[in-house]
């Protein structure tokens, strides 16, 4: 049994091994300045399999039978999940007002419309969603299905309860708190079975090419403020991923400080009045869809 050190070190050679591991496991890159926060983070963990130092504890992520769980752990205590209900409004608008009704237009003989909040975190993303499609009044009847997905399991639980408390309600109008959330009494809310039969959530590593292939084809994928934590390398996978999944003429949504500057040369920046956004082509493009080093 290993002893347990309270004050287990990180060393630089060590924190270097750690964070390309994490690298290449999901994508999330920890700059030369992240260290102690790893350390700090981490050491949890350690005691938690009673390891007693970084070295082992990095040996037991490359080796042991149980490091696909201890990685998933890993995350869990590395992500910061920060959002809330109807973040970023102007991009939200242009969704409901002008990329919703030419979907609407786009689908309507298959009356399906599939859309993926990838990042998801405690689901407050999916389910703004789910509420600007219901409210809309385009889709009635149609097959609809809003897909939640995160890395990190522990906010994908919340997300699947469906309970908010005040913090995610900073910037969401009463009409929809009264519509589409019931109160619970003790100041939470809880989201509607209405909203909440829309969505499906999961687990899922951006990075792992087979697990997206599962997501199929959708006509919009939202993935805002995700990327600024992969590295370049990490990021042009990801994208790449995205424009496969996407159907064609379908959309892809990034946080305001994204863009696909040196990542890909795919899609097209479309105006729309309140946001610019990205649109896979029609008519796909031939050849290489990221932009790579010659």
């Amino acid at each position: 049994m290993f002893d347990r050190n309270e004050n287990a070190v990180l060393t630089e050679d060590v924190f270097r091994l750690l964070r390309e591991l994490i690298r290449d496991y999901c994508g999330i890159y920890f700059d030369d300045g992240s260290r102690y926060l790893l350390e700090k983070r981490l050491s949890a963990r350690l005691r938690a399999n009673n390891i007693s130092n970084f070295r082992d504890y990095y040996r037991y992520l490359r080796y042991d039978g149980n490091r696909e769980n201890e990685l998933a752990a890993v995350i869990d205590v590395l992500t910061v999940n920060e959002t809330y209900f109807f973040r970023e409004k102007n991009q939200l608008l242009s969704f409901s007002e002008e990329i919703l009704p030419e979907l609407r237009e786009r689908n309507r003989f298959s009356r399906k419309l599939r859309i993926w909040s990838a990042g998801c975190s405690t689901g407050e993303e999916p389910y703004t969603i789910g509420m600007l499609v219901l409210d809309s009044n385009l889709f009635n009847g149609w097959d609809i299905e809003i897909i939640g997905s995160d890395i990190n399991r522990r906010v994908l639980q919340a997300a699947r309860r469906g309970i908010y408390r005040n913090n995610s309600f900073r910037c969401i109008d009463d009409y929809y708190v009264e519509k589409y959330f019931e109160p619970l009494g003790d100041g939470s809310f809880r989201i509607t079975d209405r909203v909440k039969r829309l969505l499906n959530f999961g687990y899922l590593n951006l990075l792992d090419p087979v697990k997206m292939r599962f997501i199929g084809k959708t006509d919009v994928v939202f993935c805002r403020n995700a990327l600024i934590y992969f590295d370049m390398q990490s990021r042009k996978k990801v994208v790449d991923g995205f424009y496969n999944v996407l159907a064609e003429g379908g959309y892809l949504l990034l946080g305001h400080a994204e863009s696909l500057i040196n990542m890909s040369t795919a899609f097209t920046l479309k105006h729309l009045r309140r946001d610019l956004v990205y649109q896979k082509p029609e008519t796909s493009p031939q050849g290489i869809t990221s932009c790579r080093k010659r």
